[in-house]
């Protein structure tokens, strides 16, 4: 018989993914563009500060996961941190977002620097265990399905409200300096009562002790060499960084091609809405072909959109291109779904490998991975606009115009494009993931 998870367990989980997707909207929408046009950074140094934030990424995150598989407490391995750290992660919003004043742009830079940093610390210990948690609400696989559906609702709502109400929030203070940070609070405290959502509305299962000898080097080990999970990882980081590139452009074209800044939020909010409204078509068609074929698919269709988009937008006019936003948010819904569908039955092979369960140190990487997408996105944004002659608040040459075509549409569908050939390696689908389930539970009946 399928397993059948409750609603309760399902909306709780899927509440902890709003914090998710406010950061993510916040810093792929507004961040680069907070730090170029108010804080007044060189694009150069803001890309910079972004990537540094993510280095610092790569060493805490394995060590976090590992510490959270080994976690026991009557709360559970992975709820302890969802808990402990929602606070400091919604404070770390507001600072992200505050001007510093600072003239110097090395002072800008350290400041920048450093908020970040802060950011991704507590963003890592939030989200790594919640992540976790959801190959150990359900093993069926296309419940696992169903659970994302809602986690991934979630996202979009979040990334909705962070698109379209980033600006009219801002718009009710004095000043645009006031207005990020007041935009920035409202936001951290709803992600804070998202993830206390999660904590007080899921159960994990029994601690599963580890076997002696148990250390980080053998768990990133395991990772590391499991293929399903690295085919698929790359197509997340790659389509995670074409994402992230899209949006931070989106204001960029509106604002100095369009020439309407305001124009950007109904965009968003067209491709976010309909994002939402395909999730369950990306949920029913993934049965029929594969989570693989379906993810593909989807992400083939927002490469003719952001190509599209970059190159006639302008020419169709405010109208045709929320038409082709509404092709993006179709194709875009499967990023939304399949990947994290995926990621579970990629680290039952690794257990089924293995024989030991490390969901925290795979989530530790997946996590990253699209953070790092993110940042990564913003160092190619921040140098590619500095190398064709872009300068904040001002009529942009034809060299620079076509730097911000570019980035919205070739550089994207080049990264997904690299995504859709590593995902053509993916080997799992129902049938080799059922089978491995069965192996599983005659391994467990043994050990009994």
């Amino acid at each position: 018989m399928p397993e059948k998870i409750s609603r309760k367990t399902k909306f709780g989980f899927g509440a902890g993914e709003f914090s998710s997707s406010i950061f993510f909207t916040l810093t792929s929408f507004w961040l680069m563009n907070f730090l170029t046009d108010e804080v007044r950074l060189s694009a150069a140094l803001a890309g910079s500060a972004l990537l540094i934030g993510k280095i610092w990424d790569a060493v805490i995150d394995p060590p976090i996961g590992y510490i959270s598989d080994h976690t026991r407490s009557r709360w559970g391995r992975r709820r302890p941190y969802i808990l402990f750290f929602t606070i400091p992660f919604g404070i770390a919003f507001v600072l992200m977002f505050r001007n510093p004043g600072i003239e110097a742009q090395t002072g800008k830079f350290i400041w920048a620097m450093l908020t970040y940093v802060f950011f991704c610390t507590v963003y890592s210990f939030t989200q790594i265990p919640y992540n976790a948690l959801l190959p150990e609400i359900s093993q069926d696989y296309n419940e696992r399905t169903n659970i994302v559906g809602y986690k991934q609702a979630f996202a979009v709502i979040g990334t909705i409200l962070g698109a379209g109400a980033a600006l009219p929030i801002m718009a009710l203070f004095a000043s645009r300096t006031a207005g990020y940070v007041g935009m920035s609070a409202v936001f951290g405290f709803l992600a804070v009562l998202s993830l206390l959502a999660t904590f007080f509305s899921v159960r994990e299962p029994a601690f599963v002790a580890q076997p002696k000898g148990e250390n980080l080097g053998k768990s990133l080990k395991d990772v590391f060499t499991n293929r399903p999970f690295l085919f698929l990882l790359t197509s997340w980081f790659t389509n995670s960084a074409a994402v992230a590139v899209m949006e931070a452009m989106l204001i960029y074209y509106y604002k100095y091609i369009f020439l309407d800044e305001g124009a950007a939020t109904l965009a968003m909010i067209t491709l976010l809405v309909v994002t939402i409204a395909t999730i369950p078509f990306w949920v029913w068609f993934s049965k029929k072909v594969s989570k693989k074929t379906a993810y593909i698919i989807g992400m083939s269709l927002t490469v003719v959109a952001v190509a599209l988009f970059a190159f006639t937008a302008d020419a169709l006019g405010k109208t045709g291109a929320l038409g082709i936003m509404v092709l993006a948010g179709f194709g875009f819904s499967s990023h939304y779904v399949l990947p994290w569908s995926m990621a579970p039955d990629t680290i039952e092979y690794g257990y089924f490998r293995a024989g030991v369960r490390r969901e925290g140190v795979y989530y530790s990487v997946w996590t990253f991975m699209v953070a790092f997408g993110g940042a990564f996105a913003g160092f190619l944004v921040g140098q590619c606009l500095n190398l064709f002659g872009y300068v904040p608040n001002a009529v942009q040459s034809a060299q620079s115009i076509l730097g911000i075509r570019l980035l919205v549409g070739l550089l994207p569908g080049v990264l997904i494009m690299l995504g859709n050939l590593a995902l053509l390696f993916y080997p799992l689908n129902q049938k080799r993931y059922e089978e491995i389930q069965a192996a599983i539970r005659e391994r467990e009946m043994k050990r009994v």
